[in-house]
């Protein structure tokens, strides 16, 4: 466990997680320092308790992506925090998600017309890393010319997130270049926005004013890159890790047929896209620090320790979940942790949830007979918080 860098690269971390949410549930590393939750109740309340646990990271644990994430939503705490999430919160309404539907559709049609007819493809580099790349680019007035870059700032962001030393030096060192790159782009546009708004979600907070003032630009800066990283990496790895659970691979068990199932009975995919966040959660951790010492799971921590909430296995915890290593679309309510808990609550997940819908909903239909490969080599994406594969090659009927 001191070198995380084989838990990320594993394709089936929950043997371990399940082993140490029975041994040690929460633990100390002795070599990074960092606290690791494993249990639903623990990573649930380590999420939601802000006044316990903060998301801001001292100046001293930040990456180089924790400094560029530094100002935005998903390092501050109440009051800031709400008056920050009240700003974009309008754009991710259910109903205003809800009237992208149509975008959504053409731009998925679009995707699969240029494979269908193949009988083969690599689902992510077809679709599921297109499709929302393209949406948020879209909603933040990106030219298309530019949504390339996009994947290469965002692979670099999940690569170096969290605090400094949660990689145990393993890594080498952070991606300056990329995120310098990214940095500059978003100033760009950003003065062009202020020079020409438009429709589009930069111009909207550039005329958002909280309390009678404006956003800050590392808080501009900040809240273009968290849309960038949300708006993509969530969502392509929640399509990936479905076509993989419907499939039966990898190490999947139950359900047999459920690709099948799923075509013939498409008022259930809701509700099978809600157990594919359970049982292959696109986010697997979470970074705190304790602010005050506290008790968590019979250990104490001191204030300004850092943590890590341990998603992927609070997803799996025995005591929550009857049978969490089977795949099941009957499973019914399923209270998972996939899009965080409390004010931190992912502000996306509207979106995700109606893209992976979209998505594989024409999968089913489009590419009958749908699996993943035979020969197929799955690799898993390096990154100490996202779960899903860097490709994933699949077959089906034509």
């Amino acid at each position: 466990m001191e070198n995380l860098r084989d838990l990320e690269r594993s394709l089936d971390p929950y043997p371990f997680y399940a082993q140490m949410r029975e041994s040690a549930p929460v633990f100390r590393g002795e070599r990074a320092g960092l606290w690791h939750v494993f249990l639903y109740d623990d990573v649930q309340r380590v999420l939601s308790d802000y006044e316990a646990f903060s998301s801001h990271q001292p100046r001293e644990e930040q990456s180089v992506t924790g400094q560029l994430f530094a100002a935005s939503l998903i390092n501050t705490d109440p009051p800031r925090h709400r008056q920050l999430r009240s700003l974009v919160s309008q754009a991710f309404t259910p109903r205003a998600v809800e009237a992208l539907a149509p975008r959504i559709e053409a731009i998925t049609g679009e995707l699969l017309d240029q494979v269908a007819s193949a009988g083969a493809a690599d689902l992510v580099e077809a679709l599921a890393y297109p499709l929302p790349v393209i949406v948020i680019a879209e909603l933040m007035g990106i030219p298309a010319e530019d949504r390339d870059r996009f994947k290469k700032w965002s692979d670099a962001v999940v690569q170096t997130a969290g605090p400094e030393r949660v990689r145990d030096g393993a890594a080498g060192p952070a991606q300056p270049a990329n995120h310098g790159e990214m940095v500059s782009y978003f100033l760009a546009m950003i003065q062009q926005r202020r020079r020409d708004p438009g429709p589009d979600l930069i111009s909207a907070l550039l005329a958002a004013e909280i309390d009678g003032q404006q956003l800050t630009v590392p808080e501009l800066i900040g809240f273009c890159a968290l849309l960038l990283v949300a708006g993509n990496e969530t969502t392509t790895n929640l399509i990936g890790n479905a076509v993989l659970a419907f499939s039966g691979a990898p190490g999947n068990s139950g359900n047999p047929g459920i690709t099948e199932r799923l075509r013939a009975e498409p008022d259930l995919l809701p509700q099978a896209i809600e157990e594919v966040l359970r049982y292959r959660s696109p986010v697997h951790a979470m970074y705190r620090t304790a602010i005050a010492d506290v008790e968590l799971g019979g250990q104490r921590i001191p204030a300004g320790d850092s943590l890590v909430a341990w998603i992927g296995s609070a997803n799996h915890d025995e005591r929550h979940f009857e049978r969490p290593e089977e795949f099941d679309v009957d499973r019914g309510h399923i209270r998972h942790l996939a899009f965080g808990q409390g004010v931190h609550f992912c502000l996306g997940a509207p979106l995700a949830r109606l893209e992976a819908r979209i998505a594989l909903q024409a999968v089913l239909t489009r590419l009958p007979g749908l699996a993943v490969a035979p020969d197929a080599r799955l690799e898993r994406m390096e990154s100490p918080i996202i779960y899903g594969v860097k490709q994933l090659p699949v077959i089906w009927q034509t």
